[in-house]
């Protein structure tokens, strides 16, 4: 075997490492990527039935309700185009009430409820998470009516 043929099953085996490197990695993180779906996305049937992904919105005023005694609390989701009502069993966030921007992290229920293992609230007055306020965004865009019956002038960026 020549040198010249020695240096090119060489670099050969290192284009396969490499190559086997890369698609390795592009699996191990399909499995970790979690979407963002909104509440008008979930109504259309966009969203998995069985894999987790995220659900971001406003939480509608009076939809908040909880079991005494328990950790489980049942509210609604609003893109103030749809609504989706969500469970969740723990620990609320400090900042999480009702009017404001959240996400929530989890599973669709079989009864259609979204069903969080997880749920975030923004940190400050002024804060809404990226994908919450572009989602709310287009969809005031779309239905000016949404915002005067749910008494606000639209999302705060």
């Amino acid at each position: 075997m020549t040198p010249r043929r020695k240096r090119l099953f060489v670099v050969l085996g290192i284009l396969a490492g490499v190559a086997a490197s890369v698609a390795l990695a592009v699996m191990a993180s399909r499995e970790n990527i979690m979407f963002y779906y909104d509440p008008s996305q979930i109504a259309a049937g966009k969203a998995p039935t069985t894999k987790r992904f995220r659900v971001g919105g406003m939480v509608v005023k009076g939809s908040v309700a909880r079991k005494p005694g328990d950790l489980t609390v049942k509210f609604v989701l609003t893109d103030f185009a749809h609504q989706v009502p969500v469970e969740y069993t723990g620990v609320l966030p400090d900042l999480f009430r009702e009017g404001q921007g959240i996400i929530a992290h989890g599973t669709m229920g079989a009864d259609g409820a979204f069903v969080a293992d997880e749920v975030l609230a923004k940190h400050d007055e002024k804060y809404m998470p990226p994908e919450v306020a572009a989602s709310l965004k287009r969809k005031a865009a779309l239905t000016p009516a949404a915002n005067a019956s749910a008494g606000t002038t639209g999302p705060s960026t």
